[in-house]
């Protein structure tokens, strides 16, 4: 008997778009049924290589800004570390350290509304050196950024920029008033003007509904982001939201499938808060869905090994030669230099 997962699969692998009804109706179906057609969507669309990146937090706590989920706002009582703009030198030997494991991306994130004058110099003289000493593919994460600034950052040789939408719109109020998504939308379109490739997501798990996470994907749809982080929150204590029910393993799935459907081309990526999930499945949500990872350490928590996601990348049935093909270009490139 076809079900509305197998329907819509045909649909879109057609080139079909799946509504928003029909997205949450998708949500109810079978899990088992579900799961299987956005991995076969995975498939078709995706390609058969994982896709990685790691990040550094570069600037660290005191933020303006009062999103509730953030150990990095300043109205919070948390105990992580607070710092400016992360020295040269320390940053550049991690993202040697990441294209020597094998990692393809590599991202500055900020703590802050924004990041201008002094600091922004700062980065973008980081990018270049990065830029000089690496061949990885240059990522930014700075917040809400006027066009000018953004300029700036491409000048430097960043080619991607990320600001999450965070959560859906009759969400979003309620975690944040600082700032809007209007706002993030604003950034994102000046990025895509001037050349930057798009990654903007979200967190699941801040006590929104579940027709609210598909409300995210859908409006998602007018940044089309190539990729789009999927962080599952992590209750930090001293945040509003430390107290939070997580959600189930089966509405993370179901997230990442519905997700997958909305999104066919698009980069899923495993984010943040993953490292509360088993192995199976962690493997079991990248055999439905996600084909990418922040690899390594998150921003104020502590995140995976990169080896071990390798591991888990096979698992799922993910090719990784050519992980471990640039990670035998970049040792040999630091043998030379030596």
């Amino acid at each position: 008997m076809k079900t509305l997962s197998h329907d819509l699969l045909q649909k879109i692998r057609a080139g079909g778009k799946i509504s928003f009804e029909e997205a949450v109706n998708l949500a109810k179906e079978d899990k088992t049924e579900l799961y299987a057609a956005a991995g076969e969507l995975t498939k078709f669309f995706g390609a058969a290589a994982f896709d990685t990146c790691s990040i550094v937090n570069a600037r660290s706590g005191k933020c303006s800004e009062n999103c509730k989920w953030c150990a990095q706002s300043g109205l919070y009582h948390t105990d992580i570390s607070v710092y400016p703009i992360i020295d040269r030198n320390f940053c550049v030997r991690e993202a040697v350290y990441s294209e020597i494991k094998g990692v393809k991306r590599f991202s500055l994130v900020t703590s802050g509304r924004s990041v201008t004058g002094t600091a922004l110099k700062q980065v973008t003289d980081i990018y270049k050196d990065l830029r000089g000493r690496t061949g990885l593919f240059l990522c930014a994460s700075m917040g809400l950024l006027t066009k000018e600034a953004l300029k700036d950052l491409y000048d430097a040789g960043v080619r991607r920029y990320h600001c999450n939408l965070e959560a859906a719109p009759s969400y979003f109020p309620e975690l944040c008033t600082t700032h809007t998504i209007d706002e993030k939308i604003r950034t994102l379109q000046y990025a895509r003007e001037l050349g930057f490739e798009i990654c903007s997501g979200g967190i699941i798990g801040m006590g929104e509904t579940e027709k609210q996470r598909i409300e995210l994907a859908f409006k998602l749809l007018e940044v089309k982001p190539d990729s789009i982080p999927i962080n599952i929150l992590q209750p930090i204590k001293g945040t509003p939201l430390e107290n939070v029910k997580p959600l189930s393993d089966d509405e993370i799935l179901t997230t990442v499938a519905v997700f997958r459907f909305v999104h066919p081309k698009a980069e899923l990526r495993f984010a943040g808060g993953r490292a509360r999930l088993s192995d199976p499945v962690k493997i079991q949500v990248m055999k439905t869905g996600i084909n990418s990872a922040v690899v390594g350490d998150m921003l104020t928590t502590t995140g995976s090994k990169i080896d071990d996601d390798r591991i888990l990348m096979k698992k799922a049935g993910y090719r990784t030669d050519d992980m471990d093909a640039a990670a035998l270009a970049a040792c040999k490139k630091e043998k030379s230099a030596l």
